[in-house]
């Protein structure tokens, strides 16, 4: 209880002392007071002796893969391997050193967390920290001192096979969920290793597709995210991507991994390498990576290994350089206390905390998509029976795909949490309804980063249809779990389309024919083609890879314990030629891929093309209405260096308490450059009582008004009216207020 009491205590340290004026400079303070020593020369005496006292091999034994998931130590100078562990949804379970079968721990069971994408939904920043803190917890249990995540690459196309592991199509929701969870895993003395750095946003030829983005795109949408992680969460490691940019991989990219990251952002940490996406051995170097990752052949044999030590004898790459790379890696060991004394923070894995921890992310994650007639939360007056269909009610979540998964003794699915917490009176019937197949010949398709994904087999098994329409036909209420999951939604390969996979768009249709008392829940990671659903079901709930506690949360949510608040971090278009990436034909690309959309990514493309989407960015529903009243800034005419103090009242006018999330979009209609029609810029979430009202104050910075400008390089700030916008999403904007920028 007391660490809870001063992880909380240090989060509202963080929120309060954040939420001024010098929100930089203040997180910095803050990451010097938590984080312990900040990452100046403070340990380089002892840094530059070891260095003297270690031989070449030493050194560049250090720079790259010693097993999968460390670099080599120098055992008799003290120097540890730098110890890392995959986790997007918790701890990946331990495997063996030098290859990927597991190494068969009977201690590395840990908590599995809700997905990037249930993070970013619950639009909550205590949330995130506490994924951090929690996961990092984790970490140190297993004696890990890197998390390679979070994954903040932005959402560009709702095909994207990490989408349920990104977080957002929008820069500012990204960065505001993204630096408190790098704070909150690194208060516990672990690096945060941010990836994808930077412009990997799909995985069809991740391996070589050279990016095309325009500076200013480059700037205001993709790298926002990175720079925060860097500049105010202090992260100390940045993972390069597989793909190229501008026409360099970005392992060796000078422009993003020198110029931009270490010179402009002032980044003292390491770069690693996504797994076997290094291609050079000086060039790598010399433009920015400190350690090269990998699998696919012997370690002496990377780029950075054997080639390394070649080309330092005969003079291609001279020690200095390998001293500087060196020290780095030394400077982020003494960071996390891995090194040089100072108590290190303890861990613990797979405790009913982390699994509470777990819980809240998933139950502020759910999102109420569509409730007719308040359908939900279901009332048990009457019930008898409720009918359970879909292989989604059963189907686990933790493990699966192409990619790191989490090995857990809990997964609660929505089958079973609906057993959890329905009363022994009402009755469940199952059924599972359609069956997740694949068509074999296709089946290698999984993980083939130069095709789509797996083609599914859509036609429904008739002894499982009819066995869910008996079940619908004889129960009060069903309810149907469809979607998706992780062996579906994968890294290493795109999805197809939008369609639902495996018939399941028609089971629902047959369901709701025999049962209208249905309700429709989707479990995915990313959008898809749900219009019909929509339009038939009188109850639509999204929910995600939501953790541990998914299930128990879901059942809470239904059942009207919890009342939902996750806010869609996306656009869930109509159909994917509406989504600017492919109304550009512009997505996957072959060798290239130019981003012709530009600053038009999500709904920025569907607000400014006047395109209705089926779901907008940041619309969920609630048990409960809110108003908003009384909206107005603290002055009506602003200075570049000033920030703005937005308030607005929530009153709940509702009979059940509730959380609602003010988001904030900004607008300038007479812009002498190309805007988007409105931008997310504040957003601030907050519970409310039956009847009552709060205070909301969203402070925003002028500076986050600027664009950049290509012809200087540098952020410009266009002077005249701005209007600010007030909602509870980006299509249901409630109130708006005219202020003068000077």
């Amino acid at each position: 209880m007391k660490n809870k009491i001063l992880r909380l205590s240090a989060f509202m340290a963080f929120v309060v002392f954040t939420s001024g004026k010098n929100y930089a400079q203040n997180s910095i303070a803050v990451q010097k007071q938590y984080l312990g020593k900040s990452m100046t020369s403070e340990f380089d005496t002892k840094i530059d002796k070891l260095i003297s006292q270690m031989t070449l091999e030493e050194k560049i034994g250090m720079l790259h893969g010693n097993s999968m998931f460390a670099n080599a130590g120098v055992k008799r100078l003290g120097i540890p391997e730098l110890k890392m562990a995959d986790g997007p949804l918790g701890v990946r379970e331990e495997i063996s050193r030098d290859n990927w079968a597991p190494a068969g721990w009977t201690n590395d069971f840990a908590t599995y967390y809700p997905a990037g994408g249930a993070l970013a939904a619950t639009w909550n920043a205590e949330m995130a920290h506490t994924f951090g803190t929690s996961l990092g917890e984790e970490l140190r249990a297993r004696d890990k001192d890197m998390l390679l995540s979070p994954a903040i690459n932005i959402v560009r196309t709702p095909l994207g096979g990490r989408t349920y592991e990104y977080m957002s199509e929008d820069p500012f929701l990204n960065k505001k969920i993204a630096v408190p969870l790098v704070v909150g895993l690194q208060e516990k003395d672990v690096m945060a290793c941010v990836k994808h750095y930077a412009a990997n946003n799909q995985e069809t030829n991740r391996d070589f597709v050279d990016v095309q983005i325009d500076e200013r795109t480059l700037r205001e949408i993709y790298l926002p995210a990175f720079e925060a992680s860097v500049k105010e969460g202090k992260a100390y490691s940045i993972m390069g991507a597989y793909n190229k940019f501008r026409g360099e991989y970005l392992c060796e990219n000078d422009y993003m991994l020198n110029k931009i990251l270490r010179d402009e952002w002032g980044f003292k940490g390491i770069v690693v390498s996504d797994w076997a996406a290094v291609h050079s051995t000086g060039k790598a170097l010399k433009n920015g990576l400190d350690i090269e990752m990998g699998t696919p052949k012997p370690f002496n044999e990377f780029f950075l290994a054997d080639k390394l030590i070649a080309a330092v004898k005969t003079g291609e790459v001279s020690e200095t350089e390998i001293n500087l790379h060196v020290k780095r890696i030394l400077r982020t060991l003494f960071q996390v206390k891995a090194m040089g004394g100072g108590e290190r923070a303890k861990g613990s894995i797979a405790t009913e905390a982390h699994y509470q921890d777990a819980y809240k992310i998933a139950a502020e994650a759910v999102v109420l998509l569509k409730n007719e007639n308040n359908a939900l939360p279901l009332k048990l007056d009457g019930i008898k029976s409720i009918a359970v269909i879909g292989n989604n009610a059963t189907k686990k979540n933790a493990l699966g795909g192409f990619g790191a998964g989490v090995k857990t003794k809990r997964e609660v699915t929505p089958l079973e949490g609906l057993k959890n917490r329905l009363p022994s009176s009402v009755k469940i019937n199952y059924a599972e309804g359609y069956l997740e197949r694949y068509e074999e010949k296709n089946k290698g398709n999984l993980g083939n980063i130069t095709s789509t994904g797996p083609v599914t087999i859509d036609q429904l098994d008739p002894a499982k249809l009819q066995e869910a329409i008996e079940a619908a036909k004889n129960s009060d209420v069903a309810v149907v779990f469809a979607g998706s999951n992780r062996d579906y939604e994968t890294e290493a390969s795109d999805r197809r389309d939008l369609k639902l996979p495996f018939g399941q768009e028609e089971l629902i249709q047959k369901v709701l024919a025999v049962n209208p008392n249905t309700i429709v829940v989707m479990v995915a990671g990313a959008p898809f083609d749900i219009d019909g659903v929509s339009k038939k079901t009188k109850a639509l709930v999204w929910t995600w890879f939501n953790g541990s506690e998914g299930g128990n949360a879901l059942a809470d949510v239904l059942l009207g314990k919890v009342n939902p608040s996750g806010k869609l971090p996306w656009t869930m278009p109509k159909k994917l030629m509406d989504s600017p990436a492919h109304a550009t034909n512009s997505f996957p690309g072959d060798k290239a891929v130019n981003y012709a959309e530009g600053i038009l990514v999500g709904y920025r493309w569907f607000d400014t093309k006047k395109i209705e989407p089926l779901y907008p960015f940041g619309y969920g529903l609630s048990y409960t209405n809110f108003t908003l009243d009384n909206a107005k800034t603290d002055k009506t005419s602003y200075a570049l260096k000033e920030t703005i103090t937005v308030s607005v009242d929530v009153k709940n006018t509702g009979k059940v308490d509730g959380k609602e999330v003010v988001q904030l979009y900004v607008s300038k209609s007479d812009s002498k450059v190309q805007r988007a029609a409105q931008e997310l810029k504040g957003f601030q979430k907050t519970d409310v009582k039956a009847g009552g009202t709060n205070t909301v104050k969203i402070n925003l910075e002028v500076k986050e008004l600027t664009y950049y400008d290509t012809a200087t390089k540098k952020w410009k700030l266009e002077p005249g009216k701005y209007t600010l916008r007030l909602g509870n999403s980006s299509r249901d904007i409630k109130k708006e207020i005219v202020i003068t920028i000077k």
